[in-house]
């Protein structure tokens, strides 16, 4: 540590290292834990106090974080209460795309973005760190063809049967437009990168392979070779595939530290699907939650003696939902630091 206490960047030293360390597949005394979900959606002090533009009660989720990304790309954008981001002019036809800015301008327009992120890092005084976000190239493309959120996804999918050629060109911009994006996060001080493929379960293993994972890879690929071009250490990089249960081993080998799993994914079965290359993240069910105190703790004992104390993050299977007692995520995390912390003297 410097004499200022300060880092190499000049943020502030890093205090617990446990996440970054179970990261990059290293042994650590327990099992660090984190929920996904932004304050905005969740904290009650947050919700009762938010400003429809403010950057800290609006840009945690996967929603709001591919809503700036295309807002950047020249897409319209409307912030539908309870429904979350829509787009009044979604892209209907091929030429559509025409209206799409230069992706490499994107990273440019949300300077306010990465200035929020170096702010975060100085008020977190290294307590734990800090993990930047980005929805995956097929999770945004659907934002962009359906107009918002979808049960089915029908029209985005369509794309890809009727225009398979103009669907790789929207994904090749999305890709372009992503890797400055994340790098412009690692810059502002970001520790870890996480890119969630939201709709993933909306595609079939076929549609997967073929529309999904070509670019998941590429971000990871891009994002390295950026970093280490630009002299920056390597930050580990988590895919979380929701519902992509079937495509767990290609996951694995995408070029990510980190596979997130949803809920509906047996740990035990994961393990043996990506073996031990990798760090598995989840993936306690969020209604759980809802449960009391000690059936969480039981709940957790069984999460964590399926993951087994190694190459683990323990995280819910999604995000906390806005209801949810925060006492209860208070239990979840507590009872995940004691249980890691017995399995390892076992």
């Amino acid at each position: 540590m410097e004499a200022n206490g300060l880092g190499p960047q000049g943020f502030p030293e890093l205090k617990n290292d446990t996440f970054l360390r179970a990261a990059w597949g290293e042994e650590t005394d327990y099992t660090p834990v984190w929920c996904m979900r932004q304050a905005g959606r969740y904290l009650p002090e947050f919700r009762e106090t938010r400003a429809a533009q403010d950057f800290f009660s609006t840009c945690r989720s996967p929603e709001a974080c591919c809503e700036l990304t295309l807002q950047a790309l020249g897409m319209e954008v409307t912030m539908v209460p309870g429904k979350g981001p829509s787009f009044p002019e979604p892209l209907r036809e091929e030429q559509d795309l025409e209206r799409l800015r230069d992706p490499e301008v994107v990273a440019s327009e949300l300077g306010y973005v990465f200035q929020a992120i170096t702010l975060t890092r100085q008020r977190l005084a290294g307590r734990v760190p800090l993990i930047g976000f980005a929805g995956a190239p097929w999770t945004l493309m659907t934002y962009m063809v359906e107009g918002g959120g979808s049960s089915t996804m029908a029209q985005a999918k369509r794309w890809l049967y009727q225009r398979p050629q103009a669907s790789h060109q929207l994904l090749r911009i999305l890709t372009d437009a992503l890797v400055p994006y994340l790098v412009g996060q690692v810059v502002a001080g970001a520790q870890a990168l996480q890119l969630f493929e939201s709709h993933a379960g909306h595609l079939g293993p076929q549609l997967f392979n073929k529309f999904a994972l070509p670019y998941i890879r590429d971000v990871a690929k891009q994002v390295k070779a950026r970093l280490r071009e630009a002299g920056l250490a390597p930050v580990p990089m988590i895919i979380f595939a929701k519902d992509g249960h079937f495509a767990l081993e290609e996951l694995a080998q995408a070029g990510y530290e980190v596979v997130g799993l949803d809920w509906t994914v047996a740990p035990k079965k994961a393990r043996e699907c990506v073996g031990k290359t990798v760090t598995l993240q989840g993936n306690l069910d969020p209604c759980a939650l809802y449960a009391s105190e000690e059936e969480i703790g039981q709940l957790v004992k069984q999460m964590l003696d399926d993951f087994g104390p190694h190459r683990y993050i323990a995280n819910l299977g999604h995000g906390l939902y806005p209801d949810m007692d925060p006492e209860h995520v208070g239990a979840f995390v507590d009872a995940v630091h004691k249980h890691s912390r017995l399995l390892r003297q076992n």
